[in-house]
Formats: structure tokens, sequence, C-alpha cells
């Protein structure tokens, strides 16, 4: 039997992958995370199929249940929200897999912070303004951060910031960005990206914290931080489609009067 860390994206079905589904529609065993992972994604699951939340079980439980699944040769879907290899508790789950002789696979999905992009409707890496993307999270009640990793370090990177698990300390984001950022630097909260309540709310490092509030939003939201969050600053196009830069695709005798073949 195998064990599949499945990828089940951001909260909309539609964004379940085709693999992803397919699995999920075979396995006679699905865990998934009930917390993030709407039922519906879990509606597929085979006639029979033991399906249950794990938002109130421990490790333990969990793996007791794939290890009675391994006893009797059957595949379990163990789904996770967004994609597994970003803050998927899937690592100490392996570590028990591996130490039990217990085969797995890893399913990529989509992960939440390209939902909340597609939710404020543009790019996170704008030429000349932002090229890199940090995704990082707030420690609060949750694993410590390690050394090196602190916000303020991030913060001297210019870079656009996805920050998790920050929504109840946006005080302290505000804090430790504004030096870097500067007060009128664009933000952007998505609240349930992909979820028929989604919200979006717009604001920057000064102001977002009473929207927030206002808005009574205390859990399940990214926070986006960066100047490619605001408006059209005029930034160059990119050089991807640029004629004056040929490349494989696009060879030099493209830009001679159009002559010869191009890439499309």
């Amino acid at each position: 039997m195998t064990v599949y860390f499945i990828g089940a994206g951001p909260g909309d079905p539609e964004l379940l992958t085709l693999k992803a589904a397919r699995l999920i529609a075979a396995c006679p065993v699905c865990l998934y995370a009930g917390s993030l992972v709407p039922e519906e994604v879990v509606a597929i699951a085979p006639a029979g199929a033991r399906v249950l939340d794990t938002a109130p079980m421990t490790l333990d439980e969990t793996h007791a249940e794939i290890v009675a699944a391994h006893e009797k040769g059957q595949d379990v879907a163990r789904v996770h929200s967004g994609d597994p290899s970003l803050y998927g508790a899937i690592a100490e789950q392996i570590r028990r897999l591996k130490a039990d002789g217990i085969d797995w696979q890893i399913v990529p999905g989509v992960p939440a912070y390209t939902a909340a992009a597609a939710a404020l409707g543009q790019e996170l890496t704008v030429p000349e303004l932002a090229q890199s993307i940090v995704l990082t999270r707030m420690s609060m009640k949750s694993t410590a951060m390690p050394e090196g990793e602190s916000l303020e370090n991030f913060a001297r990177t210019g870079a656009t910031l996805a920050i998790h698990l920050g929504i109840r300390a946006l005080r302290e984001i505000e804090r430790v960005l504004t030096p870097h950022y500067g007060a009128d630097c664009p933000v952007a909260v998505v609240y349930r990206a992909s979820w028929p309540d989604q919200q979006v709310i717009r604001g920057t490092l000064s102001d977002i914290q009473p929207k927030v509030r206002a808005a009574k939003i205390t859990r399940t939201a990214l926070i986006l931080v960066g100047p490619a969050l605001g408006e059209d600053h005029g930034f160059p196009d990119s050089a991807l489609y640029d004629a004056a830069r040929p490349h494989l695709l696009r060879p030099r005798a493209a830009r001679q009067g159009g002559k010869g073949t191009t890439g499309g």
C-alpha cells in the first residue's frame, strides 16, 4: 500500500488537481484536515471508504489509522490543504512511515498564496519592484521560528512577503516592517482564499489593522506585503517578450524585419 500526501489546494474544490481527485476517489482510507479542507473535496472518496477528519486527532492517532490500513493493504489518501510541502506538517508523518517501512508519495497542490494573488487579480513579481517572494509565518502559539528567520531579516530584502498565521499580530508586523517598507506600503489580507466566503481587504501598513479588526477576521487569512501590490508605478515591461532581446524560442532574426521562424 501507499500513503499519498495530497495537496487539496486552498479550498475551492475545482482547484483540486486531476491526480489528486483520482487518488481520493480510489483510496479506501481518507484522512483529511477538516479545519482547512472542505468536505466537498473528500466527498469523492469511494463508497464505503473510511473517511476521517484529523482536526481533533493527534499524530499518534492518525499514524495508528495508517498502520491499520497498511496491515490491510489499503492505500491512504492523506489530504492536506494547499500544498503539503508548505506548513503541511508532513515531515514528522514521513519520519514515522520510514520507521515502519510504509511507502508514501507526495502529490502537490495549489498553495494559498497563489490563490490569494488570483483573488487580488495581480502578479506578485513586478519588474524592478519585486522579483522575489518570501513565504513565512509568525510564531504566535505555534512552533518557534529558527534563528535568523525573523520578519525583520526578511524585510531587509524588500521582497513581496506572504505571511501565514499572522492575522493576530498585525500590530507587530506593522512595527517591524514600517522602517523597511514605509508606512504607506501596500498590504492585502485575503481571508479564506478561493472559498465562497472569501474576503479581500486592502490597505497599507499604517491602516490595515483597524480594517481587519472591523471585518472581524481572526484566523485563516494570508497577509501579503510589498510594493508589487500597489497600483501601476510605471514599471518597465518584462524582458521576457522584449523584441530587442532574442532568445532560443525567439531568435534574433525575428526582430530583423520579421524574417525567420519564431517561437510564438
